[in-house]
């Protein structure tokens, strides 16, 4: 068979469902041949906003979402959203397109060595020269993308060795089961955690992925050890649990920094220190952490594990559950869980947070306060709905006050940290899940970053939600500066008239007018199930000041 033709039954070997992203001249036979298969292709505006569909797939499905571009201006097109994804570790494989081969070692029309600008930003690429080998590279590319911890893979495909011959099938996918967690570190950790005045449970995003969740509430409740997590391990543990202190990640405005810094031992659990730093709650050094994730831990001055357990998350946690138990048989001196009391400094952490938030249940202030805004949205959708975050102040407001009570359906990118990533990804996450609702949070900056997509969106009939907070600012941007500086410079602009700008796509618009309207008109775009909705509301963000210098911080 033709070469791309068996590229597209290697794809479908390995489950793919979909491709998002762009045709062009030198992608032409993939197309041609993906267009006899029964992988979906879904035409994208910008390549850009193919990459965010497919990390966001990549996310919820478990699978590799896959994205593609031609060579050139449409490789590099890719790159941000392929950073993204493989910072914030979602299964990823970047399709690019490229001049014949033997072209490649010199000056040609749009050749440029998109191998190289790749490989940074993914762990692993390659550019297939004989086609015979399509059927290892792509398997090759599966593999390293879906093992821990995952990301971005790329794969060139010229376009003289597209339409080549090529006489060797597909390999089959072989399910990899990782070993359990060594014995003797079991029975350390459990130790330490036995003899911890303070201990504390850190989650972070690697625990959203291979069905951590449950194991992890598990040791929660049978050991009563307070619990809390980073912005991208949101609702491991549900927000609603007695036991838990929500989100950690703004540095001196998190009240769950207070818990941390008060804390012994640290068991952290699927921690990317890309999300976190350690130097923000173990400056002194003093912590025991135990680091328990599927790969080892990054070497940091501020993060040094006295154990360290290197195993599938479920595994090591359901063995330090039995090893707990079994001391606390042998040794009854020890039988210290579950912890019968909570310490009253998490205590009350736990009810000014509570209280902040509830604080402004019924506050009619307009432009509407970020705390009311998101506390509407909540009650807006059911737990299982999907809420996925931008870049900007906002983020900040959504890991502090958005309730979260089950993994994964409180997206917020905290790697990469890119702007122009929530509405790209809605639609993605609507494919993904048709019967949730669906609800990207953006500020006016980022939303028209890749507002192109709502073309896509509409075309697509698919019907969710994007709320814009708008201040005719580069909010984030603008307080760091006045923080910093005493003042903010170019960060200013005007915005369209979101209803018109709407329904010139084909989409529903609407303007917030007043606080007290908003939940109506939620309510009235959760019922158009066949369009997207963007709906634009003005916000205070004179409060953001509490972001930076939290008044609750002095306990």
């Amino acid at each position: 068979m033709k070469a791309s033709d068996l590229f597209v039954k290697c794809l479908e070997n390995e489950g793919v469902e979909y491709v998002f992203g762009i045709p062009g001249e030198e992608n032409a036979d993939f197309v041609m041949s993906l267009s006899e298969s029964k992988i979906k292709f879904i035409l994208t505006r910008h390549e850009q906003g193919a990459a965010f569909m497919a990390d966001v797939y990549g996310r919820l499905s478990g699978k590799v979402g896959v994205c593609l571009a031609t060579l050139g201006p449409g490789a590099t097109n890719l790159v941000t959203g392929v950073a993204n994804a493989n910072m914030d570790r979602s299964r990823l494989l970047a399709i690019t397109g490229q001049t014949d081969s033997h072209l490649l070692h010199k000056e040609s029309h749009q050749n440029m060595d998109a191998i190289t600008m790749f490989k940074p930003i993914t762990k692993w690429n390659w550019s297939i020269r004989n086609p015979q080998n399509i059927p290892e590279i792509v398997r090759r590319a599966f593999k390293i993308a879906l093992e821990e911890k995952p990301g971005a893979v790329h794969i060139e495909l010229p376009q003289d060795i597209a339409k080549k011959e090529a006489d060797i099938p597909p390999i089959e996918p072989q399910r990899v089961f990782r070993s359990g967690a060594n014995e003797e570190l079991i029975k350390q950790a459990a130790k330490i955690i036995l003899e911890a005045k303070h201990p504390v449970i850190f989650l972070g995003n690697g625990c959203v992925r291979e069905n951590a969740s449950q194991h992890i509430r598990k040791l929660v409740e049978k050991t009563g050890i307070i619990a809390m997590n980073t912005f991208m391990g949101k609702g491991v543990v549900s927000d609603d649990s007695p036991l838990h202190l929500h989100t950690i990640g703004i540095k001196d405005a998190d009240h769950a920094l207070l818990a941390i810094e008060s804390a012994d031992v640290v068991i952290a659990v699927g921690v990317d220190l890309v999300e976190y730093s350690p130097k923000n709650w173990n400056k002194k050094l003093d912590k025991k952490i135990i680091h328990i994730d599927f790969t080892p831990s990054e070497v940091y001055t501020y993060y040094r594990p006295v154990v360290e357990i290197v195993s599938d998350i479920e595994y090591a946690i359901d063995a330090i559950l039995d090893e707990l138990e079994l001391q606390k048989k042998t040794h009854p001196e020890l039988d210290v869980f579950p912890i019968k009391e909570i310490p009253e400094l998490f205590k009350k952490i736990m009810k000014e947070v509570d209280e902040r938030r509830d604080s402004f249940n019924d506050d009619k202030a307009f432009p509407i306060k970020p705390e009311k805004l998101i506390i509407d949205v909540r009650n807006a959708l059911g737990e299982n709905d999907i809420l996925l975050s931008d870049v900007g102040a906002h983020k900040l407001w959504i890991s502090k006050i958005y309730k979260t009570y089950q993994p994964n359906t409180c997206i917020i990118p905290n790697g990469f940290c890119s702007m122009g990533f929530a509405f790209p990804g809605a639609i993605a996450a609507k494919i993904v899940h048709p019967e949730r609702n669906i609800v990207a949070m953006c500020g006016d900056a980022g939303f028209l970053m890749n507002i192109q997509e709502l073309e896509t969106a509409v075309r697509l009939k698919l019907g969710f939600i994007t709320i814009v907070w708008c201040d005719l600012d580069l909010g984030m941007i603008s307080m760091k500066q006045k923080n910093e500086f005493g003042k903010s410079v170019f960060t200013k602009f005007t915005n369209p008239d979101f209803i018109k700008l709407a329904e010139s796509f084909g989409a529903v618009g609407f303007v917030v007018k007043s606080t007290e309207e908003f939940p109506k008109i939620l309510e009235e775009a959760k019922a158009i199930k066949d369009k997207p909705v963007i709906i634009a509301i003005n916000v205070d963000y004179s409060r953001n000041h509490v972001l930076l210098n939290d008044s609750h911080y002095e306990i």
